[in-house]
C-alpha cells in the first residue's frame, strides 16, 4: 500500500501504542483521525503532527457507546471523504482473580476490547470496501495466546479479538480489505501500571514505537500478499 494521503483512523490514540501508531502513520504520509475520550490529549497530539507537516483531525469517542462509535466513523468520512485504514487499538484491562472480579469490570473489558471493535469495524466496512485496497489493524496481545493467573477477563477478550480478526480476514479478503491482528508482549506504557510507574525492565521491554513500526511494514506489503497475524516479543525478556 502506498500510504501517501491514505485516510487512517486510530482509536485510543491519545497515549501508548495508539499515539505511536498515529505519529508513525502521519510521518508515513497518511491523513490521520485521532479518536479517544481525552480531547485535550488528542488536540495536543494533532498539533504535534501538524507542526511536523502532517494532517490530523480529532474526534472524541467512547468505545463503550454505539452512537459515539458511529459518530466517530461519520466524522472521519466528513473530514477526509474516505477511510483506508482502521486501527482498533483502544483497550483496557482489570487484573484480579475470577473469584474477586466484579461484573462491572468484566463487562467493561468486553465492551471496549471486543464489542467496541465489532461496532467500529462494522460501521467502517462499507467505506473500506469502496477503496478496493484497505486495511483493518486490531491490536490484541500475547495474552490472546497465553493464560495467566488474574487474567481471566482480559485474556478472554484478547483470545476473542484474535478469533474475530481471523473470521473477518476470511470474510473480507475478497473485498480488498486486508486484516491484521497484532499480538505484542508487555509494552512500555502505563497500561497495567495504575500508578504510572515505568517498568523495572524498561530497557528490555517492547516500546510503543516498535509496535507502530511493525504495523507500518505490514501496511506497505503489496496488495497481493497479506500478513494476517504478528507476534512481537522482547528479544531478551
Amino acid at each position: 500500500m502506498n500510504l501517501h494521503n491514505k485516510v487512517t483512523l486510530v482509536t485510543g490514540a491519545s497515549r501508548g501504542i495508539g499515539r505511536a501508531m498515529a505519529l508513525a502513520l502521519a510521518k508515513g504520509g497518511c491523513r490521520v483521525m485521532l479518536a479517544a475520550r481525552s480531547k485535550n490529549d488528542l488536540e495536543n497530539l494533532a498539533e504535534e503532527i501538524r507542526s511536523d507537516g502532517g494532517d490530523a483531525a480529532v474526534v472524541v469517542a467512547n468505545m463503550r457507546d454505539e452512537k459515539s462509535i458511529q459518530h466517530m466513523i461519520a466524522a472521519t468520512i466528513k473530514q477526509f471523504g474516505a477511510l483506508d485504514v482502521l486501527v482498533n487499538n483502544a483497550g483496557l484491562g482489570y487484573f484480579a482473580p475470577v473469584a474477586e472480579m466484579t461484573v462491572a469490570q468484566w463487562d467493561d473489558m468486553f465492551e471496549v476490547n471486543l464489542r467496541g471493535v465489532f461496532i467500529a469495524t462494522r460501521e467502517a466496512l462499507p467505506h473500506l470496501r469502496k477503496q478496493k485496497e484497505s486495511f483493518i489493524v486490531n491490536i490484541a496481545s500475547l495474552a490472546g495466546k497465553n493464560t495467566f493467573a488474574n487474567g481471566g477477563g482480559y485474556t478472554a477478550t484478547k483470545w476473542g479479538l484474535r478469533a474475530f480478526s481471523q473470521c473477518l480476514m476470511l470474510e473480507e479478503r475478497k473485498n480488498g480489505v486486508r486484516v491484521l491482528v497484532v499480538c505484542p508482549g508487555s509494552v512500555d506504557t502505563n497500561f497495567g501500571h495504575p500508578a504510572g510507574a515505568p517498568s523495572a525492565d524498561a530497557k528490555e521491554i517492547i516500546k510503543p514505537e516498535d509496535v507502530a513500526e511493525t504495523v507500518m511494514m505490514a501496511l506497505k506489503m503489496p496488495q497481493r500478499s497479506m500478513v494476517s497475524e504478528i507476534d512481537i516479543r522482547p528479544t531478551n525478556p
